[in-house]
């Protein structure tokens, strides 16, 4: 969407703007020093683990990595407590640190069978290898997130989705799983056998035991046409509904303190290959942050120079399989928060968010994603009894992220948004008691199949009300 020569070319030009000012803000664009990390070993000799942003770390006593799903009913029966899976540690909130045992299920890896359409896949399989695992039997998956990186069973937990107006989370497609309990025992669920584990364990945040296997759903492997456009906000606004009825495929994101955004559609197509091209988006941001840097003193000036350095920038357009244009890579990190509202809500909280950000926040420069997800009915699907848009800001790795909880997560409460399981929020028990309704019915399912909370590390005692 822009090339790294623009993001050089934004730099100079927001600083020519400043120098004709007169205001020698220059100080602001030195970047910030990397965020203090915690000693790589502590005083027990333990090693350091660290989520994909630096904000979770543990010092597991142990680290285990079964190599098949005996071993693992095994290792679970013996394992220190708390144990917590992890997969690739990129949810932001404290799911997978623990003083226990940290369970990889990197070696339970691959499509080790078919059901007709629907694979059997180990559910430490990476979403990334797992796209082209299929594609060799000429079939995909519905759907992708925006990040192919999370393994399998980590994606399922956290009731992680992509975007479609007529598309379902990736839980939505699980037709049935292997679920490995505490105690060691391998059950068997789907909505007609074990029906209750079932739909407690799509979306379980790895609080019930550890998923081994799925049976999932695939469609045939076709090519999709990628488009990504710059537009003025407003119109993004205007046409949203719209484009979500239209495409198969529709996201945009809101870029604060532009007056832009960025569509982006996905509809499939009989037309040949066009190659994606080199990765485009963190030099997107590289401009952003180098606005934000000298004009962040300034929304006018901030919005001038945006829309002269962005607004005339080509389309883009690629043509290939989806599983290699559903997903992006994000080598930028970052720190999130992202609530799922009803979707006759969604726009109007992001009008207020994007106009909350550019009255208190000048140092965000990320944009706003905004997605539309089809209705499911698993018990801790945000998704579950009715379609939900999401939201969700991103800010720097390097910058404070306190602001979320204080400014942006009252918005998306004040109208009955739901967090995402893996991203930043503050709710706890009788709080998400009152937007799921089947909430009591999973605790309850919890305590069966975990009695002595061997899966629950302290955050996941207070999320559930058991401190």
């Amino acid at each position: 969407m822009i090339s790294r020569r623009a993001a050089l070319v934004a730099g100079g030009s927001a600083a020519a703007v400043v120098a004709a000012g007169g205001t020698g803000y220059l100080v602001a664009t030195h970047d910030k020093p990397e965020p203090l990390s915690p000693p790589s070993v502590n005083a027990d000799g333990k090693l350091l683990w660290r989520n994909w942003s630096g904000i979770q770390t543990a010092y597991p006593s142990a680290r285990l990595a079964p190599r098949d799903e005996g071993e693992l009913a095994s290792m679970l029966k013996t394992a220190t407590a708390p144990v917590r899976p992890v997969g690739a540690g990129h949810s932001f909130t404290a799911l997978a640190p623990t003083s226990g045992s940290l369970l990889s299920l990197d070696s339970l890896s691959g499509v080790i069978g078919w059901e007709g359409d629907e694979a059997l896949v180990l559910a430490g399989t990476r979403l990334g290898a797992l796209g082209p695992a299929l594609a060799e039997k000429g079939r995909a998956m519905a759907n992708l997130p925006d990040i192919n990186k999370q393994s399998l069973a980590g994606a399922l937990a956290t009731a992680t989705h992509g975007t479609g107006s007529k598309l379902q989370a990736l839980h939505g497609d699980v037709t049935g799983l292997r679920l490995v309990t505490p105690d060691g025992r391998v059950i068997d669920c789907s909505a007609d056998s074990n029906a209750e584990v079932f739909q407690a364990a799509r979306v379980s945040l790895g609080a019930l035991g550890v998923i081994s296997q799925v049976r999932l759903k695939t469609i045939p492997n076709r090519r999709i046409r990628r488009r990504v456009w710059i537009e003025p906000f407003q119109d993004a606004l205007a046409k949203a509904e719209a484009r979500w009825a239209q495409h198969r495929n529709f996201e945009f994101y809101a870029v604060p303190f532009t007056g832009l955004a960025v569509g982006i559609s996905h509809d499939e197509t009989d037309d040949p290959a066009q190659a994606r091209g080199a990765d485009q988006d963190s030099a997107f941001l590289d401009a952003l942050k180098g606005l934000r840097n000298l004009l962040g003193f300034s929304t006018p000036l901030r919005k001038a120079a945006a829309r002269a350095l962005l607004a005339s920038a080509k389309p883009e357009t690629a043509v290939d399989e989806g599983w290699k244009l559903l997903s992006t890579e994000r080598p930028v990190r970052f720190n999130e928060m992202e609530f799922h509202l009803p979707a006759d809500r969604q726009l109007k909280v992001l009008e207020e968010v994007v106009a909350t950000l550019e009255k208190e926040r000048p140092d965000v420069f990320f944009p706003i994603e905004v997605r539309r997800i089809a209705s499911d009915d698993a018990w801790l699907s945000p998704f579950q009894g009715g379609a939900r848009g999401s939201v969700a800001v991103h800010t720097h790795y390097k910058d404070d992220f306190a602001f979320l909880y204080e400014l942006i997560e009252p918005i998306f409460r004040r109208h009955g948004g739901r967090p995402h399981w893996g991203k930043l929020h503050t709710l706890k028990d009788q709080q998400l008691a009152a937007l799921y309704p089947r909430w009591e019915d999973f605790l309850k399912v919890r305590a069966e199949l975990d009695p002595q909370g061997r899966m629950l590390n302290p955050y996941l005692k207070g999320l559930f009300g058991l401190v």
